[in-house]
């Protein structure tokens, strides 16, 4: 869907490359119903900025960038929210399921808004918040869902971000690497070591290295945006409105800071619910 209403402040991210999409009306509803609530939206993601070192430091699930998008919504108001659905037979509860929401912005008299951020979990997750918005819109929980992923340009510039890191660094070996804070796993420290000596068409380390992080960490089976549209196509979520969001290359910066791998449990990759 082409962006162009000037009354939309998230009309303005595309200029930043962010991947903008709106389904079933969602642009008019959030644009007419919860402007203010857009506009605070938009203010958190433009003000992004990942730097490269959170993103080679990361585990497989969020990144220090991911848990200070949370706490700029959680500041403003999208709190997580567990929505509960009860079937009531004569007073007596018969059934209930709960849903869970990560970020939730209630409007008194207004509406509710329900957001999730997809930085890096297995793809069929986006299955769980399309049908969750689905269902909790059909309840009349919520009004739009909102999804937050990887965007196009991020997903396919991933591996230059990391050879420009890996360039940088002047990593050569595994003691450069090491140097940088980077410390592969044994099984990658093999596939890595067994492209380099290798007889027939040896890797350069730099290369073997990124594609060995890339493909473990940010590999096609994750969420980002290619794998939101498929499912888009498919209908899944359909017909709730829901405003897809695609975060850019652009947000990626270089810094000289030394990578900080993540090991607390904050930082493992959801599990289902």
């Amino acid at each position: 869907m082409s962006i162009k209403s000037t009354s939309d402040p998230i009309s303005a991210l595309t200029a930043r490359g962010f991947d903008i999409e709106y389904l079933s009306h969602a642009q008019s509803i959030l644009t007419g119903e919860f402007s203010a609530q857009l506009k605070e939206l938009a203010g958190v993601l433009s003000g992004l900025s990942l730097p490269i070192t959170e993103i080679i430091g990361s585990g497989g699930g969020e990144t220090r960038f991911t848990q200070r998008t949370r706490h700029a919504l959680d500041q403003l108001g999208w709190k997580k929210h567990s929505f509960v659905v009860a079937k009531i037979i004569d007073g007596v509860e018969k059934e209930s399921t709960s849903h869970e929401v990560d970020h939730v912005r209630i409007v008194p008299k207004v509406g509710t808004i329900g957001c999730e951020i997809e930085w890096n979990n297995k793809d069929p997750f986006f299955d769980r918040d399309l049908e969750n918005f689905k269902r909790l819109h059909a309840e009349g929980a919520i009004s739009v869902g909102v999804i937050i992923t990887r965007g196009t340009s991020l997903q396919t510039g991933m591996w230059d971000l990391v050879r420009r890191f890996a360039k940088e660094r002047k990593l050569s070996d595994f003691d450069s690497l090491a140097a940088s804070g980077v410390t592969p796993t044994p099984k990658q420290l093999r596939q890595i070591q067994q492209r380099v000596v290798r007889a027939k068409d040896p890797v350069a380390f730099a290369d073997a290295w990124t594609d060995n992080f890339v493909a473990n960490k940010f590999g096609a089976a994750t969420t980002h945006w290619e794998k939101l549209q498929a499912r888009v196509a498919r209908g899944v979520g359909n017909p709730c409105p829901m405003l897809h969001i695609g975060l850019p290359a652009s947000i990626v910066v270089f810094d000289d800071a030394q990578v900080q791998p993540l090991d607390d449990e904050s930082e493992a990759p959801k599990t289902g619910q």
